[in-house]
């Protein structure tokens, strides 16, 4: 049994995870449960709404049981509950925004509405600060997976006793996210989804330099990004090189055999689809890189954040390390666990939320464009 540290459930439900999470104090993890929907997803190439919906109905109250009995625990022992309000798939978060109310009310216990961007943020302060490496502000982070690229600067100051955070929207993506196109290109390719994971496994074996990418010509807003450009792209490289052609066939029913590891697929995959991997990889993450750090002119910060799914890829990874260590600067990544849709982040975020007195009632609902700032 944990003692006076304002222990937080929290509950993710926003795309196709169910989670739910223990958090003592804002930076102890007590328990992380994530419930995943790949397998059930991955046949459509893609999340589909409805089926994540009934899934997370299924799933939620398993799940928060799971991490109450690992986290060593009961329901009561709970200071507050935190549930990701949004954005993200409506359906799926009235499943988590309906059950976290009903909790709460059953409890007596505080309500904490989270967005779940400013989860993403928390994963990094989170484990930062558990591993007593306390990150600068102000801070650019970029948050980046399959349906969200924005950058935002963040600033952190004192409020009633309590840490208040600031976010003020830099740019985002104006079509595509770049998980997005992550998953679209390795469903051309017949890589399957999600395809993230697979690129970045199989990139290193091809030439980065191989095929040429333009980089997106934005009007407006210079922060902006783009990735619908590339991803037609490459669907021209494909139309352009019919050899191709052939092999995508064989990925796509060893797919349909279950044949999906990266060796695997290696092993079907020519030099010039390697390659083709490997550019388009290259060209994401150098985008990604430059557009963060060109928002330092604008936006002078001490510390760079870089957290969502994508920010599990090992390039990008170290792109920012390389280029952060060339500048002088902090660059702060959650675990590869944290990255993708978790709890903890939304019981880290809660907390913070918590501190400052912050509270959410009965009329609480789901936002799935729910703005961050």
């Amino acid at each position: 049994m944990i003692d006076n540290k304002h222990l937080v459930l929290g509950i993710e439900s926003s795309c196709d995870e169910t989670a739910a999470a223990v958090v003592a104090g804002g930076r102890e993890i007590l328990s992380n449960i994530v419930a995943s929907q790949t397998e059930i997803h991955r046949k459509y190439g893609g999340v589909v709404p409805e089926l994540a919906s009934r899934e997370h109905l299924r799933q939620i109250v398993p799940v928060v049981r799971e991490a109450i009995e690992q986290a060593n625990i009961t329901l009561r022992d709970v200071d507050a509950v935190a549930v990701t309000q949004g954005p993200g798939l409506v359906g799926a978060l009235l499943v988590g925004v309906t059950y976290g109310k009903v909790l709460a009310t059953s409890l007596g216990k505080p309500l904490i509405a989270v967005n779940h961007l400013e989860g993403h943020v928390h994963a990094v302060l989170l484990e930062a600060r558990a591993a007593n490496r306390e990150p600068q502000f102000p801070a650019i982070c970029l948050i980046v997976s399959g349906g969200h690229t924005i950058l935002y600067y963040v600033k952190a100051e004192p409020a009633n006793g309590a840490e208040h955070f600031a976010y003020t929207k830099i740019g985002g993506t104006r079509d595509d996210a770049a998980g997005e196109a992550y998953d679209k290109v390795a469903r051309m390719l017949a890589f399957g989804y999600p395809g993230g994971p697979i690129i970045d496994r199989l990139a290193p074996y091809g030439n980065p330099q191989a095929v040429r990418f333009s980089d997106p010509r934005m009007r407006g807003n210079p922060h902006d990004f783009s990735f619908s450009g590339i991803k037609t792209a490459v669907l021209h490289h494909i139309r352009s090189n019919p050899q191709l052609e052939s092999e995508i066939e064989v990925r796509h029913r060893a797919l349909t055999r279950g044949e999906r590891t990266g060796d695997a697929l290696r092993a079907l995959s020519s030099a010039a689809t390697l390659d083709l991997l490997a550019s388009f990889q290259h060209s994401v993450v150098s985008n990604l890189v430059s557009q963060t750090f060109s928002a330092l002119g604008d936006y002078p910060a001490r510390s760079i954040f870089v957290s969502g799914g994508v920010a599990a890829n090992s390039e990008l990874r170290r792109a920012f390390e390389t280029e952060s260590a060339r500048r002088g600067i902090g660059v702060f990544f959650p675990s590869r666990a944290l990255s993708t849709d978790n709890a903890a982040m939304i019981a880290a975020a809660g907390y913070a939320h918590l501190m400052a007195g912050d509270r959410a009632d009965s009329t609480l609902n789901a936002e799935a464009n729910l703005p961050l700032a």
